[in-house]
């Protein structure tokens, strides 16, 4: 039985997660959040997180809300969890009313309709009258693997084919209207029809699998060519994802979800192997779908058509998610590097699997897309064109409700816009960064339709970049700058490691003396106080440029949240990259930064002599 949405938030407002969760397993705070050992899969290193509103293992991928941990941990159903959370709150579950019992009798024929109507298009696929249909499907490539798994069918063209054979069973005109499965008429006169006609039909599931809903395709010229079910008590489009039933799981094992435009995009990548695939129905990405994909993965991914409308599809995601932004959670946008107007379906048919990996892993943070966009056919000539920039990010993070996910968004940009104009230079490719985001592009395509033509993308350039071993230790200096930044913890393990060595470039060895002289001076510092500390020591910028970098932001074995023997190893692996850099001659950055050094020292001076 459904029970009332205003009992259901005083319930979650009575008792916290933490509290529940706190229960059964062992919780550290980190933050604003809390961390322990997973309760679902066995685990030596924590990665169970605990939210205000909800919990996510980044082990198991285990994920949910405060009932949905109740249910899994306790093996009920949803109405036992809510009675034993509202036990510990002391309150009552209230009674369904005769209007809630005659509401779900009446849910429950919907469903019963909506299912003996998609029986009924998967039949009459198999049918003399369904082959234009499954011809349609065997030219997209579509198996029959793939048409039992997702259930296609077929609609008759006919005005009562369908409506014929549900009554034949027992149902009325008034259920399948209600279903959304016949249109009423207009004139009392007239009898009520099928909705969809001739038309591939493809069947819409909630979370739990149960068809609710259906998108039908002409195969004929017409309009429209694309048609859904209308609203009904079971079927509400802005909040449906097309293939969730089947790729909740999928995302859950893998940590991530991606989010293609159309029906056919989620059967080609399943078809491919790629089974933690959703598409929104044919509307851009609404408040509901994105909550819904963030309960799944913290950060989804967004793979859209290589072509105009998939460039404005994106955006409009991407515009759409900033006032819900919170930290932890956001948006990443896949570039297809497929020929101009590709889709997924078709990139997953023409191109190796590799590609679309690549595109996944490499997919840009929100913030970095949004730089992207801004830049993209915009000059960037003079100190009007970056002021006009800068006021343009700042607009998209001032769309953001979150106060802290606003100032991290604002400090990224205004360092990537200042570090660009100080620079003076167009070119995107310049600086270390572009070094190691060239390597990534090492044979790849079209450059992606929002790529950036600004320098904002990148990291500052630096000095010395043509030295062989500077280019190449410079991304090992950048992960081991960023370890400390996030892990201040971590310091006196290896304090006397970070404090002999030098790094290549002479910036970030002035932030890597900055960090020893303020995490060796007897205090504790958390990873807020070092940034103030840094700040002071005006390394503000510089730290804002290494942990606003793509690889820096992405890199999950550094994050805050890492567990610390993640941290540990990946300190190891790029210290010895540092090291080995060290055994080669100075570069010229360096030798050249020393060399300064001496004379200003000499001159007893500490500005630049020249």
């Amino acid at each position: 039985m459904s029970l009332p949405t205003e009992f259901l938030d005083q319930l979650r407002a009575r008792v916290g997660l933490a509290e529940v969760i706190g229960a059964r397993v062992r919780l550290v705070r980190r933050g604003r959040q809390f961390l322990g050992l997973c309760p679902f899969h066995g685990e030596k290193t924590p990665s169970f997180h605990v939210y205000e509103d909800h919990f996510h293992c980044f082990g198991c991928g285990a994920h949910g809300s405060l009932f949905d941990f109740v249910m899994l941990s306790e093996s009920v159903g949803f109405r036992d969890a809510v009675e034993r959370i509202a036990a510990l709150a002391g309150m009552t579950v209230p009674e369904a009313s005769p209007e809630a019992r005659e509401r779900e009798r009446r849910r429950g024929s919907l469903f019963d309709a909506i299912e003996a109507a998609s029986a009924y298009f998967h039949k009459m696929l198999r049918m003399p009258e369904g082959r234009p249909a499954a011809e349609y499907l065997r030219r997209r490539a579509v198996s029959e693997a793939a048409i039992e798994r997702f259930r296609l069918g077929f609609a008759p063209d006919g005005r009562s084919a369908l409506k014929s054979a549900l009554a034949r069973d027992g149902f009325t005109d008034e259920a399948m209207i209600e279903a959304g499965l016949l249109v009423a008429p207009e004139d009392a006169g007239r009898s009520s029809y099928d909705r969809f006609r001739a038309r591939v039909m493809f069947p819409i599931a909630d979370s739990r699998g149960r068809v609710v809903g259906f998108g039908g395709r002409l195969l004929e010229s017409g309009e429209p060519k694309y048609l859904n079910s209308p609203e009904t008590p079971l079927f509400h489009k802005g909040r449906m994802l097309y293939g969730l039933a089947h790729a909740a799981p999928a995302a859950a094992a893998a940590g991530t979800i991606i989010v293609v435009e159309g029906y056919m995009d989620v059967i080609g990548l399943a078809e491919a192997g790629w089974n933690n695939v959703v598409a929104p129905l044919g509307t851009a990405l609404t408040d509901e779908q994105l909550q819904t994909l963030w309960r799944l993965a913290p950060e989804p991914v967004l793979l859209f058509d290589a072509d105009a409308a998939g460039e404005r599809a994106a955006l409009r995601a991407a515009e759409r998610a900033l006032p819900l932004l919170h930290p932890g959670f956001g948006l990443r946008f896949a570039n297809l590097m497929a020929a101009p107007g590709d889709d997924p379906d078709a990139a997953a048919r023409r191109y190796p699997k590799q590609l679309l990996h690549r595109a996944i892993v490499e997919a840009a943070p929100l913030s970095e897309f949004l730089l992207m966009t801004a830049t993209r056919q915009r000059r960037l000539n003079n100190a009007e064109d970056f002021a006009a920039l800068e006021q343009r990010l700042n607009q998209y993070a001032l769309e953001i409700s979150d106060a802290d996910a606003r100032r991290q968004f604002q400090q990224t940009f205004r360092s990537r816009v200042r570090r660009a104009a100080f620079r003076g230079t167009g070119n995107i490719h310049a600086g270390a960064g572009t070094a190691m985001r060239a390597a990534r592009r090492k044979g790849r395509g079209a450059e992606p339709p929002w790529a950036a033509r600004a320098s904002i993308g990148a990291p500052p350039a630096v000095a010395g970049a043509n030295h062989a071993d500077g280019a190449a230790a410079r991304p090992a200096e950048w992960t081991l700058l960023a370890i400390m930044l996030n892990h201040p913890e971590f310091f006196h393990e290896v304090e006397d490691s970070f404090g002999a060595i030098a790094f290549t470039d002479f910036n970030l060895d002035q932030l890597r003396q900055a960090i020893v002289q303020a995490l060796s001076g007897g205090e504790t510092l958390d990873a807020t106080r070092l940034a103030d500390a840094l700040a002071a020591a005006g390394q503000e910028e510089c730290v804002a440029d290494v942990l606003a970098d793509p690889l820096i932001r992405t890199h999950r074995q550094i994050a805050p949240s890492a567990p610390l023997e993640q941290v540990r190893a990946t300190w190891e692996e790029n210290l010895a990259v540092v090291r080995n850099a060290a055994l080669s001659p100075l570069s010229t950055a360096t030798a050249g930064g020393l060399a300064r050094l001496t004379r200003q020292r000499a001159a007893g001076s500490g500005g630049d002599d020249d």
